[in-house]
């Protein structure tokens, strides 16, 4: 069996990847070891930014998604008690569109299976080979029975988690790390959103976010422990807790509720270098991972795409090469450049617990004065220390 690109992972970015490459008459097959079900319930990002938008258009999967989608043309930021409004249509003429990661991926899974797609779920032990050599090699069993894909590429698109970018080897690949010592308590629930925008709050006691996936369906987050128990947030908890981190003047329009999901989701950064290695490229969270608190972890990971459909499509189209060369360098300049926002904002809005009071917010110390001062461990207009270089597996952050 060969194929001219193998992907490996159906989420997001595989099957975005899959739809381009479709329309562009380049074949392709999906391999994923979980099953549809599994792929369609995970709970992720709902905040896509106007490119990933323009993209979901080109592969011919965004009428549900202007239809039911929010626009946002600003966010709020809540300090002492008071909102502060980012008119982010005023300032660049760009919006977001409030869209869950869940409906992206209902859509794509209905493009791929109306286009008689190759999607191949519940393929297990899958592995790649040969990956440096001109005809890589994807193996995996399915039902009890071993399968072998040939290609002339594979897009490992399998999350942080998966097996592709272990096909990198330790001399070629660098890894960058930074754990945050919190993590967000998350719940998803059928009730009216608090804010008709987000509300990122700054609180005394820790950060809080207010996000929604519909009109009627709100998504919330709260600063917690790193190590705590997603068992230790009852529904009367997390809402007694967040009702205490709003802001005055939003608690009475607070619309409480059972929970569908709750989470406990620990903050890191990582980023993998390179994005390419032979003929194996990687894309989304198999390369790089960024704090939510900019909401550029699927976006990044469609930029991804955009680039990797170009490179594919220039090369099987015109027989270019360059933009294949050139397509780590050009992902990473973006990637790095959002690792740096991501940490500044996650700095500015969350409580470090080894700052003790002296990083509190000054609703808490009665002083105005720290406010000059990072409360994360780097500058706002620092980046990530790129100086501490670990190969695959080093748990050092940097």
């Amino acid at each position: 069996m060969h194929t001219q690109v193998g992907i490996v992972g159906a989420g997001p970015a595989g099957l975005l990847l899959s739809q381009l490459l479709d329309l562009n008459g380049i074949d392709n097959v999906v391999l994923e070891r979980q099953t549809a079900v599994y792929v369609q319930g995970r709970i992720r990002a709902g905040v896509l930014e106007a490119g990933t938008v323009a993209l979901a258009g080109q592969a011919q999967c965004d009428a549900r998604m202007i239809r039911e989608g929010l626009a946002h043309t600003g966010t709020e930021f809540c300090f002492d008690g008071t909102r502060h409004r980012i008119d982010f249509d005023g300032l660049t003429g760009k919006s977001v569109l409030v869209y869950g990661q869940t409906e992206l991926t209902k859509d794509l899974m209905a493009a791929r299976a109306a286009r008689g797609a190759t999607i191949i779920y519940e393929a297990e032990d899958v592995a790649l080979h040969d990956v440096d050599r001109d005809k890589p090699r994807l193996t995996w069993r399915k039902d009890g029975e071993p399968h072998t894909l040939t290609c002339d590429f594979i897009a490992g698109c399998d999350g942080f988690h998966g097996v592709s970018r272990q096909a990198i080897p330790d001399s070629v690949l660098r890894v960058y790390e930074k754990t945050f010592p919190f993590a967000w308590a998350g719940m998803l629930a059928d009730t009216r959103p608090v804010s008709d925008e987000l509300i990122y709050i700054n609180h005394e006691d820790g950060f809080s976010l207010c996000s929604m996936r519909s009109t009627t369906r709100s998504r919330y987050y709260l600063q917690c422990p790193v190590d705590d128990d997603v068992a230790n947030w009852s529904d009367d908890r997390f809402w007694t807790e967040l009702s205490r981190r709003l802001p005055a003047e939003s608690r009475d329009g607070l619309e409480t509720g059972p929970s569908l999901e709750k989470s406990v989701t620990p903050l890191r950064s990582f980023v993998a270098e390179p994005m390419r290695h032979g003929r194996l490229f990687l894309a989304g969270d198999a390369a790089h991972i960024v704090p939510p608190t900019g909401a550029k972890g699927l976006n990044l990971a469609a930029s991804d795409v955009h680039y990797l459909s170009q490179a594919l499509i220039g090369y099987f189209r015109n027989n270019r090469v360059d933009l294949i060369d050139s397509y780590s360098a050009t992902c990473l300049h973006r990637v790095w450049k959002a690792q740096r926002f991501s940490n500044w904002l996650t700095g500015l809005m969350h409580l470090y617990p080894e700052n003790g009071d002296f990083g509190r917010p000054p609703a808490a110390c009665g002083t105005r004065l720290h406010r000059r001062f990072p409360r994360g461990a780097d500058s706002p207009r620092g980046k990530l220390c790129r100086a501490t270089v670990s190969n695959r597996g080093c748990q050092r952050s940097i």
